[in-house]
């Protein structure tokens, strides 16, 4: 469960979130669309801990939070794999390794395990960060707008994949997107900011 209780934040003069109050079960999955500017990518920094609220509370359960940023934040030095255990704890690389050809399969980067993030396309960066994601396996999912740079038809697909896995493993999520269509597909509520 997360929990937004009249929550404000603003960067300098420039209020974005105003008494945002909104409930999500776990379990469920919350797509939240409006213009650019308008603080879909605050709400989630304020519901990963990296901002805290300037007026009001967040209340959450969720224990480990899977982020995929709007950009990638692949690091240059590492493969998709090395990156994709990169943020794995210790003693969770051993078992975990074994589960990337799937992952990577499920987001189509099968031949991709190798490559160097100066080797992927934007769209190829995208999948890594989700399959980064998918494999930390955190019981709240941050989607900042993931399939941005995927074409329309790689995008539904990747969405339609993408709510089925988190429901089936019952996780909670919120997605930001643009395209009501996107936001239609994925989730089981859409706030508009």
């Amino acid at each position: 469960m997360i929990t937004f209780e009249q929550v404000s934040f603003a960067y300098a003069s420039k209020r974005v979130l105003d008494s945002l109050s909104f409930s999500l079960q776990s379990g469920e999955l919350l797509a939240v669309m409006g213009e650019s500017g308008c603080g879909k990518s605050t709400l989630l920094h304020l519901a990963a801990g990296l901002l805290k609220p300037q007026g009001g509370r967040i209340l959450s359960d969720h224990n480990r939070i899977s982020y995929a940023f709007q950009e990638p934040r692949l690091f240059p030095w590492m493969t998709v794999r090395e990156n994709l255990l990169a943020v794995l704890p210790k003693e969770r690389i051993q078992t975990e390794s074994e589960k990337i050809p799937r992952i990577l399969e499920q987001v189509g980067l099968s031949n991709a395990e190798d490559l160097y993030p100066n080797q992927l396309s934007g769209g190829m960066k995208s999948r890594a960060s989700l399959a980064r994601a998918l494999l930390y396996d955190g019981d709240l999912f941050l989607l900042d707008e993931c399939f941005a740079s995927l074409d329309e038809a790689l995008r539904a697909e990747l969405t339609a994949f993408l709510r089925e896995e988190l429901k089936r493993k019952k996780k909670t999520a919120i997605f930001v997107t643009h395209l009501r269509s996107e936001a239609e597909a994925f989730s089981d509520h859409i706030l508009t900011l």
